[in-house]
């Protein structure tokens, strides 16, 4: 049989001297493939149109639920925080969010594990610690970005607790301040995206344990009460007065409330105290950090910083202004944070050789060189609060924000571990060096990070943020939990996972590269611990008597040791 040429059959086809001896076939193939082409891309081009057309749509559909929201038709709260409704756009924050939520995991089931119900873990030692008299700080902290993150298990499993184990009728002398922005901050929190009333009941039980502490002739509270018997009074080694960050930062949480029982009095007394400060306001609004409760008189001897135990009062100023949703009966808040806004740049200094701009404390007429991470909460209220200036002032205001976030990154960046000191000195000539070397996991930095990031769209934010977080995971993650460090040059640990670990430093991260319109600046304003609570405008027609407010609606769905640790008490 006679083997078949290789360009018979329909082979030939595929052979090119069957074209060049045909030319009319050869015209209608480059034709036809040049038609083929054209409607290639023109269909890619639809597409790309269409998705285009989808993502206007997408916006424009956000852009009415929350004007919706905000008139109060929808009744789905969880719209605020759920990601499955937002468009996410880059892959590489996605994947950073989900690191970040699985070292959440891993610090809450540790906390499960060993330290259930207590208000710390000592995660080298694999048991728990009552720092706050057993009020449950960690899972109270905790409640908020459990449910922002959406690990729904966890949050009801924590909720059953507050339901059946939470007690505060305890024989405890407790912070007023950390019981406040702690626990009365996260129950409040969880109220208001939860729309549990558990938590507002629980809120209001503490809040009135507390409230005798206010009950001085100036109004200036008392910064030490013990739950079950009351007796409020001062620290031993304050001299018996009150701290200013202590006084000044119950407000947010006191006002709401009183915004979601129609209780005002929270309100009033807290409000008393800003009244108060009003009467001795200096002129550069730099107030010393003691304060005597008696007279209501600042103790000129004192130091004046934003750092410890004076930092989170300047905070409230402005967010007290946020959380009524800038009402003209709350003016009076961001006047005095913006006196106080140019007494802190009277204390900006720049370091040699690298001009890394920082905030000097004060004491008398003196000046320090030294700068507490704490303070590194400055950026991102500087970044919030400029937009309430004119143009020209609100530039120079985010210009010194960013200054300042640029040197606090540079607290990591500087040491060994690349985790951040206590506080840092700054010498001529040789720009910082750490002072105090321990890192008890504290948030500040990453704070003023994600507002940055909000509030000018620049990226680098979130990758000073995600190198943060990385130094984080080396040096503090154990099988048992996150652990602090005794030295960040040597890296050596310590056995404390702080509560605001899980609170503040881990949510301020995920929110670091999550869309802007999870837990929006322009319906939540975060407590100095890092707790969301809805904005509410108020109704303050007669500001000094307290006003009225507008009540608040959220949507269905051991002994502690005195230690001058200010904005967040930390135990290492």
């Amino acid at each position: 049989m006679a083997r078949r040429s290789s360009t018979s059959g329909p082979l030939r086809y595929l052979h090119p001297a069957y074209y060049l001896k045909r030319p009319k076939r050869l015209a209608f193939l480059f034709i036809a493939f040049v038609v083929a082409t054209f409607a290639f891309w023109d269909r890619q081009s639809l597409i790309r149109e269409h998705e285009a057309e989808i993502t206007k749509f997408q916006e424009e559909l956000n852009r009415l639920q929350d004007q919706l929201r905000k008139a109060g038709v929808s009744d789905d709260m969880s719209d605020n925080v759920k990601l499955n409704r937002e468009v996410e756009i880059d892959p590489v924050n996605d994947e950073r969010r989900e690191k970040v939520k699985e070292a959440m995991l891993h610090a809450w089931n540790s906390y499960v594990e060993y330290a259930w119900g207590q208000d710390e873990l000592q995660p080298q030692s694999k048991n728990g610690a009552n720092s706050f008299g057993g009020l449950g700080a960690t899972l109270i902290d905790s409640l908020d970005t459990l449910y922002i993150m959406g690990l729904k298990d966890e949050f009801q499993k924590a909720r059953e607790w507050v339901a059946t184990a939470l007690d505060f009728n305890k024989d405890y002398v407790a912070s007023v301040f950390e019981t406040t922005i702690r626990v009365v901050g996260g129950l409040l929190s969880a109220y208001d995206l939860s729309g549990d009333k558990l938590f507002l009941d629980k809120a209001k039980d503490l809040a009135d344990r507390l409230l005798p502490a206010w009950d001085t002739p100036s109004g200036i509270p008392y910064n030490r009460i013990n739950l079950a018997h009351g007796n409020p009074h001062n620290h031993g080694w304050t001299g018996g007065e009150s701290i200013l960050a202590d006084s000044g930062t119950e407000q947010l949480e006191f006002i709401a409330l009183s915004q979601r029982t129609g209780d005002l009095k929270y309100q009033q007394k807290v409000e008393k105290v800003i009244r108060q400060l009003q009467k001795i306001y200096p002129s550069d609004g730099l107030l010393p950090i003691y304060i005597n409760p008696q007279s209501g008189v600042a103790a000129s001897y004192s130091t004046i910083t934003f750092g410890a135990m004076g930092d989170s009062f300047y905070e409230y100023l402005l967010k007290v202004w946020i959380q009524g949703n800038k009402t003209e009966g709350l003016k009076h808040y961001r006047e005095m944070w913006e006196t106080s806004m140019e007494g802190l740049v009277s204390l900006i200094r720049k370091s040699t050789p690298s001009s890394f701009s920082y905030i000097c404390e004060k004491t008398g007429n003196s000046l320090s060189d030294k700068m507490d991470e704490l303070a590194c909460f400055a950026p991102g209220m500087l970044a919030l609060g400029s937009s309430g200036y004119d143009p020209e002032k609100a530039e120079k205001m985010l210009s010194l924000s960013k200054e300042l976030a640029w040197t606090c990154y540079n607290f990591y960046q500087i040491t060994p571990t690349k985790l951040a000191g206590e506080n840092y000195v700054f010498h001529a000539g040789q720009d910082m060096s750490v002072g105090t070397s321990w890192n008890i996991l504290r948030p500040e930095t990453v704070e003023s990070l994600m507002y940055l990031w909000r509030l000018t769209g620049n990226k680098t934010y979130q990758e000073w943020g995600w190198n943060i977080f990385q130094a984080f995971e080396k040096n503090s993650r154990i099988d048992s939990g996150y652990v602090g460090l005794k030295d960040v040059n040597t890296g050596m640990k310590d056995n404390m996972m702080q509560s605001f670990f899980l609170a503040e430093t881990l949510k301020y991260l995920y929110l670091l590269f999550s869309p802007p319109s999870v837990i929006s600046f322009d319906e939540w304003v975060f407590n100095t611990e890092a707790h969301p609570l809805r904005i509410v405008p108020r109704n303050d027609t007669v500001p000094e008597l307290g006003g009225v407010v507008e009540e608040a609606k959220p949507k269905p769905q051991s002994k502690a040791i005195d230690r001058p640790f200010g904005r967040k008490q930390g135990r290492n």
